[in-house]
């Protein structure tokens, strides 16, 4: 007998993966998002449009559903998250509350919630060199403002859920999901979306705008790696929340330089300190995951990086008429 999954967010780009991923290994999916797909059709059996804010479309939607996945987030880079605070804290809290109340009144046996790394506290990642975040590092806790609050609230309401409501709830926590047919321009791609456009639609030769110093650094996790992450959590007895990263730590200015290496161009940095550029350092640490799960993301920066920039500067190419 086929399961029956829930996907939302499904139009976004870890959930459009995560889809595709669910679908071919034999789940009946279900996608719910506000709108369909940007960049290919869905591959779910079944697309709702709704608008998760509002509990009787959360009631509607789960439905018949054994598994819901809840990626839906008003969320995107760090220009985006640093300059909506009141809608971003709004509208998740709205979302995974509701998802959250309507999947335990539907009786749905597994519950994963998608929170983020943006919930460790600032102090622990304020210099370049900060070590490996563990997942008891969460707390004390001072999280990034609004997002970070946020999806730090919904972890505890997730196991409020477990313990009092009986829902079976997973967490991840993402550390910078990169890759394949997700948002590249409009303001809220994330920095290896936006490097990688800048650097297609530059000359070779030519400049680029980083924001910050370009000595931030971030280790980034390619989406592949995501998605059987979350798989293979859901799939597990761990109710705690799990880092979902890589440990390959590079800088900005590094991450520039292979993306320039994949490009075969020579770019130039010029640097504007007025942009937010987020904390000076942030690595995930895999003890835990790899303790439980025996497993842990393995896809090289370099070679995600690859498919990344390859898919974007196609698509800079269509944006701009077919011209290189």
């Amino acid at each position: 007998m086929k399961i029956n999954a829930l996907v939302t967010g499904a139009s976004g780009f870890i959930g459009h993966h995560l889809v595709k991923y669910l679908v071919h290994g034999g789940y009946h999916v279900r996608g719910v998002d506000l709108k369909l797909p940007e960049y290919e059709l869905s591959a779910a059996h079944e697309f709702v449009t709704a608008d998760l804010r509002h509990l009787n479309a959360c009631d509607e939607v789960v439905r018949d559903i054994d598994e819901v996945y809840n990626l839906a987030a008003n969320m995107g880079g760090i220009g985006y998250i640093t300059s909506v605070h009141a809608d971003v804290a709004r509208d998740n809290v709205l979302i995974d509350s509701n998802m959250l109340e309507a999947s335990a009144a539907a009786g749905v046996r597994r519950f994963f919630y998608s929170s983020s790394a943006c919930v460790y506290s600032v102090e622990r990642q304020g210099w370049v060199g900060a070590k490996p975040l563990a997942e008891w590092e969460a707390y004390p806790a001072n999280p990034e403002p609004a997002y970070g609050w946020e999806k730090l609230f919904a972890e505890e309401l997730c196991k409020y859920y477990w313990e009092d409501k009986k829902l079976s709830t997973r967490i991840a926590r993402f550390h910078n999901i990169y890759g394949m047919l997700g948002t590249y321009q409009g303001g809220r791609e994330k920095a290896p979306a936006a490097l990688c456009r800048k650097i297609a639609l530059s000359p070779d030769g030519g400049t680029i705008e980083v924001w910050g110093d370009g000595e931030q650094r971030r280790s980034y996790c390619y989406v592949d790696d995501c998605v059987e992450g979350i798989y293979r959590i859901m799939q597990s007895d761990i109710h705690q929340p799990l880092n979902l990263g890589s440990t390959e730590l590079v800088s900005v200015n590094k991450l520039i330089d292979i993306i320039c290496k994949i490009a075969g161009k020579r770019i130039y940095k010029q640097y504007d300190l007025a942009r937010p550029q987020g904390v000076r350092g942030r690595n995930s640490d895999n003890t835990l995951i790899k303790k439980l799960l025996g497993w842990e993301p393995s896809t090289k920066l370099y070679d995600g990086l690859v498919h990344t920039y390859q898919w974007i500067e196609q698509q800079v190419k269509i944006d701009s008429g077919g011209k290189s």
